[in-house]
């Protein structure tokens, strides 16, 4: 594997640019934003949004589209956005260019080496692994295992995370990481500066918004890691020399191991401190400590889901038993990666099953239970329903899925489950009418006119305008999908489990 920022400015371009990088939840097979990213990126070259402008985009509200997904099937959500690809691909020229890229490199390597291990450095696969079973090997060796190694000299450790770290970053701060702040504070109005730039294009397509920053692209992952390395730096500086303590982080989560209560808690209260400063706060809610370190090192629910890793064969032979071994574990654990990652496993050894058992509609019922308690988790459940209908005699399927689909339906906030919804009823075997207020969907079932993504008006370029034709996204026709959906189509989102 190799960190991303030893690419060289061309490769780190070239990563960006990718489809997985600009948006990378996972998605039906037949969306994909590479059509628009490639037509934007020929159509600008190495210039910026502001060559194509005649209004400024932060005066636009919807410059960017909002994509929500439910956290916890009641009113908690994460809002994924998705970025103007002009700004995105603009954003990208200016970062990897090769003096900018040489400055922002060399600055993540000042990073290093102090009292704080950044364990989430983003990496690069070098072989036939995909990027992201690169990021899993790196969280597992570098997070979980020096955890455990680490029980050999602390007998304490406490966890914490930042609350909605990518909705508070303060955009001001990113100049602070890349310059210092008596630089960035002396060369504020220096719209040369990069740090200013990237300020301004983040402002830009969020209605010129100073708090927060889009979360569900590799870029801002890497921009929000920038951050959270300068802040690594101002805990430094308060616990340099220390020998008593060590500190892990990955991403917004902190593990901080010591041989006491106190010491654990006086360091907690300097990493809230050096946080504050680039407007976040920890998470009260998800932080604990432990006094058995091995014990503390492992998540709960990856402990349970050990337990349950063989879905409890010997004692649960049929599916709905297993099913309800599932849907005990989700009341337990909901929305957990352990979860996704046993619905994952289970997906694949359903797809054995081969005739329509007695129970087919209890099956139905508890796997839309276990999504509907656990939205995080319905990519995977999708799957498993459309192994269990596609067994149903012809004149029930549609019954079963207007069922689930109005369960579902209950759940507020709830456009990223829409879209899954649709690639599974929407295939020619079943053919089911499907309409949604999701505009996405709307696009994919070819609604007319045309749902708009991205508040364009402010752009000058006629051809940059129809570069961004929202249909472009939809890449084949989503009838002609298996009405079943193979373990291989949430594969993605089966690995990203192991972030969670």
């Amino acid at each position: 594997m190799k960190q991303l920022f030893d690419l060289n400015h061309h490769e780190a371009k070239k990563h960006f640019l990718k489809p997985s990088s600009y948006f990378n939840a996972d998605l039906p097979s037949y969306i994909s934003f590479a059509p628009i990213l490639e037509k934007v990126s020929s159509i600008l070259g190495e210039k910026t949004y502001r060559d194509f402008k005649d209004k400024n985009p932060n005066e636009f509200s919807s410059v960017n589209y909002s994509l929500i997904s439910n956290k916890d099937g009641r009113l908690a959500w994460r809002p994924y956005e998705l970025i103007h690809p002009v700004i995105y691909v603009s954003l990208v020229n200016t970062i990897c260019s090769e003096p900018n890229w040489t400055l922002i490199t060399q600055r993540m390597r000042d990073f290093k080496n102090g009292i704080v291990e950044c364990c989430s450095t983003p990496m690069i696969s070098l072989n036939h692994q995909t990027n992201t079973e690169t990021q899993i090997l790196n969280w597992w060796q570098r997070i979980e295992q020096k955890s455990i190694v680490l029980s050999l000299e602390y007998n304490h450790v406490l966890h914490t995370d930042v609350t909605d770290c990518y909705g508070s970053l303060y955009t001001h701060s990113i100049p602070w990481a890349l310059h210092g702040i008596s630089v960035a504070k002396q060369k504020k109005t220096d719209k040369n500066l990069l740090g200013n730039q990237i300020d301004s294009h983040i402002q830009a397509s969020r209605y010129g918004q100073t708090n927060g920053i889009s979360q569900g692209s590799v870029l801002m992952d890497f921009l929000a890691e920038i951050v959270l390395g300068y802040v690594d730096t101002l805990i430094d500086d308060v616990l340099n020399g220390c020998s008593d303590v060590k500190i892990l982080r990955y991403r917004d989560d902190y593990r901080i191991f010591a041989n006491s209560d106190d010491r654990a808690e006086y360091v907690l209260k300097i990493i809230s401190d050096s946080l504050r400063a680039v407007g976040m706060r920890l998470g009260t809610a998800k932080t604990f400590c432990s006094k058995n370190v091995v014990e503390g090192s492992v998540k709960p629910d990856k402990l349970s889901a050990i337990e349950l890793q063989d879905l409890g064969f010997s004692n649960a032979k049929t599916v709905q038993k297993q099913l309800l071994r599932l849907h005990t574990f989700g009341q337990r654990h909901p929305n957990s990666g352990a979860l996704r990652r046993l619905l994952g496993d289970f997906h694949t050894k359903i797809s054995k099953q081969t005739e329509a058992p007695d129970d087919l509609e209890v099956q139905i019922a508890i796997a839309t239970d276990i999504a509907f308690v656990s939205p995080s988790t319905f990519p995977a459940i999708a799957g498993i329903l459309s192994y269990l209908i596609s067994l149903a005699p012809a004149e029930h399927k549609i019954s079963y899925w207007e069922k689930v689909r109005r369960k579902m339906a209950r759940i507020p906030y709830n456009g990223y489950l829409e879209i899954w919804l649709q690639r599974v009823i929407t295939p020619k075997p079943l053919n089911i009418a499907f309409n949604s207020d999701e505009l996405i969907c709307q696009i994919v079932s070819k609604t007319t006119p045309t749902p708009e993504l991205w508040e364009s008006n402010w752009i000058s370029s006629p051809a940059l305008k129809q570069a961004l034709d929202p249909k472009e996204i939809v890449i084949a026709d989503p009838q002609d999908m298996s009405e079943v959906v193979a373990p291989e189509e949430v594969e993605l989102f089966t690995r990203n489990a192991y972030f969670y």
